[in-house]
């Protein structure tokens, strides 16, 4: 009985002797498994803090911060779209297609062909879900990888706008005579020297709803659980070809919804607007938080990740730097995002 005793306190021992020892670099580790977005908010803190010291004060004028705002809404819009995507474990490399091909259809239609604006962009939502659709078949139900699909997809979408658009670019004025509500997302509230758009209104309440369906909803449950491990997923009696099918048709209506906010920043319709958006998009997701290799990250880290590339090419502009430094520093951004997210991984291995 004495002997017995003794194990028992020895192997408490031992497991509180292990738990004690965890150095402060794992537990640093783990809280970023945990929290992944706070990482890119003290990046954006940083960010803040460095450009206002190089800048000066007109860095944090109401305007340039309504300015960045306004870049940043492209990136954000396809950005989330490209989220939900990469939470699954798959990456979809023709959002920025689908988005000017939704695009080049609502113009066309209701600039050149005299369809109303409304249900204009109502059918180029429509093409955005076909596009995201196909995606969602070829790699549900052909078992195709989301790179080669969405790679070879980017190709066909780019070349289907390029010949309906005949390469032409529809001119803002035609556009703000003949379908104004394409401009609306342009529609602009001034005050205090900042300028607010309805499009920074309309990409935040995009990402509300994208936010609500992960964080509130049985599917978004599902989209985390297939990119975490999808055998276990599937055993655990979830539809993982039905989820992914979804995820890609909702990233293409989002793509869509793009286009409209596409429209509004620039004015007017082009083949050749919104070139950098898959790079950009996945840029602002890496750096957001979310992995590449699925199952984590989150809206608002995406909504983080697209103004900490908004202030850099801000800051890095207003500190009189070329453009290719600035895509330089975005560079560097992304692979120090990367290899955190190796690192943090290694906590569940």
């Amino acid at each position: 009985m004495s002997s017995v005793e003794p194990a028992a306190n020895n192997a408490d021992a031992v497991a509180h002797f292990a738990e004690q020892r965890r150095s402060p670099m794992r537990r640093l580790q783990h809280l970023l498994h945990q929290y992944p977005t706070v990482v890119p908010f003290v990046v954006l803190i940083a960010g803040l803090a460095v450009f206002s010291l190089i800048v000066g004060p007109r860095f944090f004028h109401p305007f340039n911060l309504s300015l960045i705002m306004q870049q940043v809404t492209i990136i954000a819009v396809i950005g989330i779209a490209q989220t939900l995507v990469i939470l699954t474990a798959g990456i979809d490399l023709s959002v920025g297609a689908i988005m000017i091909l939704a695009t080049v259809v609502m113009g066309r239609l209701a600039v050149m062909m005299g369809v109303p604006a409304e249900l204009a962009f109502c059918i180029g939502l429509g093409v955005g879900f076909a596009c995201g659709f196909i995606n969602g078949l070829l790699i549900t139900y052909v078992k195709l990888p989301p790179f080669i699909v969405t790679l070879g997809s980017w190709s066909i979408f780019g070349a289907v706008f390029l010949w309906y658009s005949g390469s032409q670019t529809i001119r803002a004025q035609e556009v703000a005579a003949e379908a104004p509500f394409l401009q609306l997302t342009a529609t602009a509230i001034q005050g205090g020297g900042a300028r607010l758009t309805f499009g920074t209104v309309f990409t935040l309440i995009v990402a509300a709803v994208a936010w609500y369906i992960l964080n509130r909803t049985a599917f978004g449950r599902h989209v985390y659980a297939t990119g975490d491990d999808p055998e276990a997923a599937r055993l655990s009696g979830i539809d993982t070809r039905r989820v992914l099918l979804a995820v890609y048709s909702l990233s293409g209506v989002i793509c869509a919804l793009g286009a409209w906010v596409l429209i509004g920043r620039v004015g007017a319709i082009s083949p050749t607007s919104g070139g950098t958006a898959n790079l950009d998009s996945i840029t602002a997701v890496v750096i957001g938080g979310t992995s590449l290799f699925g199952g984590r990250g989150s809206i608002v880290g995406t909504l983080i990740g697209a103004l900490i590339v908004g202030v850099f090419r801000n800051g890095l502009a207003l500190s009189g730097l070329d453009a290719l430094w600035q895509e330089f520093a975005v560079g560097i951004l992304i692979i120090v995002a990367v290899g955190l997210d190796q690192w943090i991984r290694k906590v569940s291995s």
